[in-house]
């Protein structure tokens, strides 16, 4: 009998990580729209937008207006003392923007830094080395927890990177360790560009929970770019894993490198072939998938697979998601 955990925590952040990889700037109504929207549906923990350079990623231009949106709406204001709203602070200036705009009264709650175990996978996405991204790290999450923040650590490239190749998972562990000793709320464990394989994601989070535990405060997030990232969803679950994350339709990816016909730096050049192929692992088709197996997600499916059939008209495209076309699995006899 395989054992599963009986209730999960899931966080949406297609506003950020889903839309960051998008060619056309996504319209600040449309963003603010599907925020309210995922709160409603019950998430508690979203992903709100990158408080980095907008001159490189262009998609992230309305960063503070988007929070203020939010802040003021009347949709959700009912809710927002209960949720995790989350800006992508990767560098000093962005969690000092981050800082502020908390201070001023609108600002996120929480705030995520990465780091790689693969040095010029951090090197592409930080623009400095491990040694010095840990020294930055050290002092800036100190002052952003005085400033009231939550933090996130995020360890990337844990089971292999787009640009060198297989990585060391026992790496990744250390710098788990290494977060939670500087004082950060929570750590991602990442695959970014869908190099786990179930067995060895199985393999690393049984190795997690064993040196370090505390399942509640370690976030699943997988990429599906070569189709198996439910597969890893599942491998994870039977490891003891009880908090994911995902985005509507599997969208995401890196940073667009071209936004609304313009060249932009994103973080350069893509790493796969065929850029819409890329993404996170589906909202829609894992909240079905764990609502289908009995775990609990607190989350209203139905209202999912609608909000999932409007992202495909806000991105303009069809997505990944098998579960807004062919719905859930009936859960009584029909009686004819």
């Amino acid at each position: 009998m395989m054992n599963y955990p009986k209730k999960v925590t899931i966080g949406d952040i297609t506003v950020r990580d889903g839309f960051q990889h998008e060619e056309k700037f996504i319209p600040t109504e449309a963003k603010l729209w599907l925020a309210e929207e995922l709160l409603l549906a019950g998430f508690r923990h979203i992903e709100v937008t990158n408080f980095g350079n907008p001159k490189g990623m262009p998609q992230f231009r309305d960063a503070d207006e988007l929070f203020r949106l939010i802040r003021a709406s009347k949709r959700v204001k009912h809710i927002l003392d209960q949720v995790s709203l989350t800006a992508i602070t990767i560098r000093e200036k962005a969690i000092e923007r981050a800082i502020r705009a908390r201070q001023e009264g609108y600002g996120p709650d929480r705030i995520l830094l990465m780091v790689s175990t693969s040095e010029s996978h951090q090197k592409t996405n930080s623009g400095i080395n491990l040694d010095e991204y840990w020294k930055m790290a050290e002092e800036w999450v100190k002052k952003a927890r005085d400033a009231g923040l939550k933090v996130n650590g995020t360890v990337s490239t844990i089971w292999g990177c787009p640009i060198e190749g297989p990585t060391d998972m026992k790496k990744a562990i250390e710098f788990t360790k290494r977060w939670f000793d500087i004082g950060v709320t929570d750590v991602e464990h990442a695959d970014h560009d869908g190099s786990a394989s179930p067995d060895r994601v199985y393999e690393y989070y049984s190795m997690l929970l064993d040196a370090v535990g505390n399942p509640h405060k370690q976030i699943v997030h997988f990429h599906t770019t070569r189709g198996w990232g439910l597969a890893n969803v599942l491998a994870a679950l039977q490891a003891g894993m009880t908090n994911f994350e995902s985005a509507m339709g599997g969208l995401g990816g890196q940073p667009a490198n071209f936004v609304d016909g313009v060249p932009v730096s994103g973080t350069g050049e893509y790493y796969y072939k065929d850029p819409t192929d890329v993404g996170l692992v589906q909202t829609e088709d894992m909240v079905v998938m764990m609502d289908e197996m009995g775990i609990d997600t607190g989350l209203d499916v139905d209202k999912i697979l609608e909000i999932g059939q409007m992202v495909e008209r806000i991105v303009g495209r069809k997505l990944r998601s098998e579960s807004i076309r062919n719905g859930r699995i009936p859960k009584f006899m029909k009686g004819g």
